[in-house]
């Protein structure tokens, strides 16, 4: 229940600014020295693009933007920000909603040439959903981790590079993992594979862990070694010695079934349902094609 929440919070947001601002996200295109925003840094973003009427940010803005992120603590092992950096993503930004808007105007003009009868309008099922503020200040404090379409493993985040919003309402984001570059990057599903980060159990925490627990478990073979999803299907408890948990944990893997023995210190549990999200309606949101 609470990855649901978090994934639908990270997806309210998104749909959320593609419905203020009236046109579909779409990708931007992205340089071999593109800079790693951070999701809370695009938030804000977005945020003054939005506030500014699609109008030219200002080079005092964008020089004020650079010196908060880069004095930032999300910020701590990453590069500086320069306010050439920040002023080319707006620019980026406005070049990609101007080629929307004129796309749109196109196709609008043939379809009313074409087709000039009335078009009836799907009514849209009213949905009380968190705002993008709302979403930014619970987003921006998370730590996650996301689920490769390659192996099914889970990684890391290191960026949030970039998002779009489908005409079916599926909201994609890019990925950069953390410790990868940017040959690894990958598109990912909001509401499959991304999450927040699973937590690192202690050696006194082993009682924290139960029977039929969704768990994040390190996984080894000669040929990886990988973090999957398992659920703890039986626990062998065992009294703690100078050396720490002695307990022996049977996971079964999500992915293929396969039953493994492992210690504590390859378990990593999932953030308690506690954790500060805002409470939002669970309801989809109707989106127009």
């Amino acid at each position: 229940m609470e990855d649901e929440v978090q994934t639908i919070v990270m997806k309210d947001y998104f749909t959320e600014l593609q419905k203020e601002m009236n046109f579909e996200v779409e990708p931007m295109e992205m340089e071999d020295d593109f800079l790693e925003f951070t999701l809370a840094e695009i938030v804000e973003m977005e945020k003054k693009f939005k506030e500014s009427k699609e109008k030219a940010i200002s080079q005092v803005i964008c020089q004020e933007l650079a010196t908060k992120f880069s004095c930032s603590p999300h910020r701590s092992e990453k590069s500086s920000v320069k306010w050439e950096q920040v002023q080319g993503w707006f620019q980026d930004k406005e070049k990609s909603l101007a080629a929307k808007v004129t796309s749109s105007s196109s196709c609008k003009a043939i379809v009313a040439y074409t087709n000039p009868a009335p078009r009836r309008k799907t009514p849209k099922v009213p949905v009380s959903t968190i705002s993008a503020d709302e979403a930014a200040v619970a987003l921006s404090n998370l730590i996650f981790e996301a689920k490769s379409a390659k192996d099914y493993a889970w990684f890391d985040v290191g960026s949030f590079l970039n998002y779009k919003v489908h005409s079916s309402g599926e909201v994609a984001v890019r990925v950069r993992f953390a410790g990868f570059n940017k040959d690894e990057d990958e598109w990912i599903n909001v509401q499959e594979a991304v999450r927040e980060r699973s937590i690192p159990l202690q050696v006194s925490e082993c009682h924290k862990v139960n029977v039929g627990d969704l768990v994040l478990c390190f996984r080894e073979d000669e040929d990886y070694a990988l973090y999957c999803d398992a659920h703890i299907v039986d626990i062998q408890r065992k009294l703690h010695d100078i050396e720490g948990c002695r307990c022996i944990f049977v996971v079964r893997y999500v992915t293929d079934d396969f039953e493994d023995k492992v210690v504590l210190n390859k378990l990593c549990c999932r953030p308690p349902s506690s954790a500060s999200i805002p409470a939002i309606d669970l309801e989809p949101s109707v989106m127009s094609e």
